[in-house]
């Protein structure tokens, strides 16, 4: 079990996440071509429930994204995908106490959900579009930095690194860098090594297996591999026949000092972080 010091406390607007025990994050795709549940949520009163469920299923944080990065995605412009994720993030700060996610690249998206009630920048570009940092850090919310090379509709094509495990913490650290240069302090910065972002199989377990050499960095990570085709690849499973496997990664995830889980299967996958915790609190 790796055990990691960082601050107890994640500031998120109006909300704080308590780190000192792994928390759930549960995915909601408004977009019509997410990989896993594509239109299902598009709609706002559609989005609203499957939030209060995964609230209720223990989800601490709601990941609300307009656009999809599965590989092979086709782009969205920045008016379209405000116009999907701004209402369902003005229903969800009205309704739930919950923190609001907002998986984005898009500085208008980051300006707008911030005013109506967002808690956290989930960026898979590590803020690297054009106006992004600065949209960040005026937002004045933390922000969770992403690996990938390229972009979503290139990413898989041959993805090479001589070092998967160096080269992405390298990267993640020089993202940092970047951030606090700008006005984005250290406590405001969550990692995610981006599984199935630009990596083949071998280069996903990898760097699962040695997750521990980006606590050199000393932030909290978020692991999302809910669903994603690693599993798929290993047990020859469909896309949702890989619970189980999800479950694996996300009880090594956690042993592995993992702080955040992206997920979509909530309940099951705060169960598995309950029994790990009660295993850990035995006398």
């Amino acid at each position: 079990m790796t055990v990691v010091q960082y601050p107890s406390r994640l500031s998120c607007g109006g909300r704080v996440l308590d780190l000192t025990h792994p928390q759930v994050m549960g995915i909601l795709n408004v977009t019509p071509d997410s990989f896993s549940d594509g239109g299902r949520f598009a709609a706002r009163d559609a989005a609203l429930r499957h939030a209060v469920e995964m609230v209720a299923a223990g989800a601490t944080l709601i990941d609300v994204g307009g656009e999809s990065t599965r590989p092979g995605a086709r782009a969205v412009s920045p008016v379209e995908e405000l116009e999907r994720v701004a209402p369902v993030v003005e229903a969800i700060a009205a309704e739930l106490d919950v923190v609001i996610s907002l998986d984005t690249s898009t500085p208008a998206v980051m300006h707008e959900g911030a005013r109506l009630g967002a808690g956290l920048i989930n960026d898979v570009r590590a803020l690297r579009r054009d106006g992004a940092l600065e949209a960040a850090a005026d937002s004045g919310l933390p922000v969770c930095l992403m690996h990938m090379l390229g972009e979503p509709g290139t990413m898989q094509q041959d993805p090479q690194y001589d070092d998967v495990v160096v080269e992405v913490r390298d990267f993640l650290a020089q993202r940092m860098a970047v951030c606090v240069a700008a006005g984005i302090p250290l406590e405001r910065i969550v990692l995610d090594p981006g599984f199935g972002f630009a990596k083949t199989l071998d280069h996903n377990l990898s760097l699962f297996r040695h997750l521990d050499v980006l606590h050199e960095l000393r932030r909290p990570l978020l692991v999302g591999v809910s669903r994603k085709s690693m599993i798929g690849q290993v047990l020859g499973r469909e896309v949702h026949e890989r619970l189980a496997g999800g479950l694996a990664l996300a009880a090594l995830a956690v042993a592995k000092g993992a702080c955040i889980l992206r997920v979509h299967d909530v309940a099951e996958t705060v169960d598995a972080v309950r029994m790990i915790a009660a295993v850990q609190s035995a006398k």
